[in-house]
């Protein structure tokens, strides 16, 4: 046994050794390949982005060269009205552009038009002939040169191109880019990215500390051509501490700083337009550590596998101990099923029975629902009666006069006006005969389904019924519908009768009062919502009963004036559409109650077509 145990000791201290050394190895090639590929893909980006900024400007000189300004003004330098109008064509050039600045210089390399004409720190005037730019320009050939200004000691991109009059070359003209903005997108993240010139220098960076500092070693020949050039003026340069290495096969920088030293992984691309070097270097301390955890977790997985294999061993033991224990709690849980499900037969019986009388009562309540509805329209139509006797005296009054009038017109032998009294008493038949039906359609108990139907129709019959109750109110109706309303879902027999209880209501809130106007307007809410709104002058809503408004029974009339049905039953009916109504109290005092309703569907048009 303890042989066994010594082996078993010896074969993890192997396996564990296995996993330090040789998985160490492949797990950190492994690391380092992913982290290369996201450093390639972090250069592609950052050359594509470099090529693309510079790109836009590269044919941009040649086009402003051939203006007729810029070419007058390199013949005649002195020209003041050339020079002026010159300057500001160039600074609206780059104010369009977004370049940093334009210049013209002629062949003696003094510049004559600046964008900067107007700024402290103008090109105008300062003679650049000592820059590459200019001298290759100068020659007939498209110029590019990366420098640091000496004028604005700001970096920048160099675009010149020749300014050819008669094909004789008679000056140069510049467009400097700004490629600050590019650099500040490297700030952060987790790769540091610079730009390097032919001579090894950094130029662009986001890491301020490396900033015109040299990877490779500076040279007395490669000092005397930066400062031929004055590419960064008085910049003071140095050398980078710098250890070229590689790790697990890839290419590696170390970079001294302080008492510290960094190891970076790199990956470099050349620009060759622009003779730059671009690289992008990513910290394998990042790499190392994540190695380190790989291999720290998987000996933490190989010692849990191991406690997993040792406790599934114990848990074997007590197996048929357990089986037996589960065998004996099956036979109770069937015999608890049992007496479960004969309970459950108990009370679903109970819930059969107690639903079947929930059903009856339903039945019951819809009935008297029903029932006072139809009494509520007919104690409407009570409190319409003496009104409405006025709306029939008066023609009928007026019929009986034209009667009169037709038979002594006749004996007269005025047979034309005759007639054309028969004609109003026919008129006025036919008013008298509108208002009955209105009237009976409203009394009669509705037994239509929700359905397409038009607004005006139903405002129009609504108010030849509200007529008589808003004259004796004495007040004023001012009825606006917006046009080409579409159709509703709702029912026009019972939406007239919310309509006609809104309506009343709010003769009642206005009568006695200075301003009796009450508005009725109908109008599109929304995509698919249609509204009524009913405004009157009245006192409005409390706040403490608005809640409870719409309750069965609540009234806020005097005894005997109403039963508290006419609002429940509306909000009832309304809801009954898939609609809603609901009250608010105007910014400017009164009541508005608001009928909201769905447009009617296009299945409902085609139906009711």
């Amino acid at each position: 046994m303890r042989h066994r145990v010594v082996i078993a000791s010896i074969a993890c201290l192997v396996v564990v050794a296995a996993v330090i050394f040789g998985g160490g190895s492949i797990v950190s090639r492994s690391y380092m390949e992913e982290t290369a590929a996201q450093a390639q893909t972090t250069l592609r980006l950052a050359v594509a982005a470099l090529e693309g900024h510079l790109k836009r400007y590269e044919a941009l000189p040649a086009l402003i060269a051939d203006q007729e300004n810029v070419k007058n003004l390199v013949q005649r330098p002195d020209d003041k009205r050339l020079q002026a109008v010159t300057n500001t064509y160039l600074k609206e050039i780059n104010a369009l552009l977004t370049s940093s600045d334009i210049y013209v210089m002629t062949m003696d390399g003094n510049t004559v038009a600046a964008s900067n004409y107007d700024e402290p720190l103008s090109f105008v005037g300062e003679n650049f002939s000592y820059r590459p730019y200019f001298q290759e320009a100068a020659s007939g050939a498209q110029s590019r040169f990366y420098a640091l200004g000496t004028t604005s000691q700001k970096r920048g991109y160099y675009f010149g191109s020749p300014i050819r009059v008669a094909g004789e070359i008679r000056g140069v003209i510049v467009f400097k880019v700004d490629i600050d903005a590019i650099e500040r997108s490297w700030n952060g993240g987790d790769s540091r990215i610079f730009v390097s010139d032919p001579e090894g220098i950094i130029f662009m960076t986001g890491s301020p500390e490396w900033l015109y500092a040299a990877i490779e070693p500076l040279t007395a020949e490669r000092l005397a051509r930066t400062e031929t050039s004055r590419r960064y003026a008085d910049a003071k340069l140095r050398e980078l501490p710098v250890k070229r290495g590689t790790y697990v096969g890839q290419a590696t920088m170390t970079i001294s700083g302080g008492s510290s030293e960094r190891e970076y992984l790199v990956a470099s691309a050349q620009m060759e337009d622009a003779g730059w070097s671009v690289n992008v270097l990513v910290d394998t301390g990042t790499v190392r550590a994540q190695t380190k955890t790989t291999i720290v977790a998987v000996l933490l997985f190989l010692g849990l596998a191991g406690l997993f294999l040792a406790v599934i061993l114990q848990r074997r033991s007590r197996s048929n101990e357990r089986m037996q224990m589960q065998a004996h709690a099956k036979e109770e849980l069937e015999r608890r099923v049992a007496e479960r499900t004969d309970d459950l037969a108990r009370v679903n019986s109970m819930i059969e029975k107690e639903i079947a009388e929930r059903r009856l009562t339903e039945q019951r309540l819809r009935q008297t629902q029903a029932d006072l509805i139809q009494a509520g329209k007919l104690a409407g139509l009570g409190r319409m009666s003496a009104a409405l006797s006025h709306e029939f005296n008066q023609p009928l009054a007026a019929a009986k006069t034209y009667a009169e009038s037709a038979a002594m017109l006749i004996g007269l032998g005025r047979i034309d006006e005759a007639t054309d009294n028969v004609r109003r008493i026919s008129a006025l038949i036919d008013r008298m005969a509108s208002i009955s039906r209105h009237l009976r359609n409203f009394a009669r108990k509705p037994k239509e389904k929700p359905g397409t139907v038009s607004l005006e129709e139903v405002i129009g019959d609504t108010l030849e019924i509200v007529a008589a109750r808003v004259g004796a109110a004495k007040a004023e109706l001012q009825v606006t519908i917006e046009k080409d309303l579409p159709p509703v879902q709702a029912g026009a027999v019972r939406l007239q009768q919310v309509l006609v209880n809104v309506i009343t209501n709010a003769a009642d809130a206005v009568e006695g009062l200075a301003d009796r106007t009450i508005e009725v307007s109908a109008f599109v809410e929304d995509e698919g919502k249609v509204s009524i709104a009913v405004r009157d002058r009245g006192a409005g809503v409390p706040a403490a009963i608005q809640e409870r408004i719409f309750d069965p029974f609540f009234t806020t009339k005097g005894v005997g004036k109403g039963l508290g049905l006419g609002l429940s039953i509306s909000y009832n009916i309304v809801k009954d559409f898939g609609g809603r109504l609901i009250v608010r109290n105007h910014s400017e005092g009164g009541a508005v109650f608001k009928v909201e309703l769905d447009v009617a569907s296009e299945t409902a048009l085609e139906a009711a077509e």
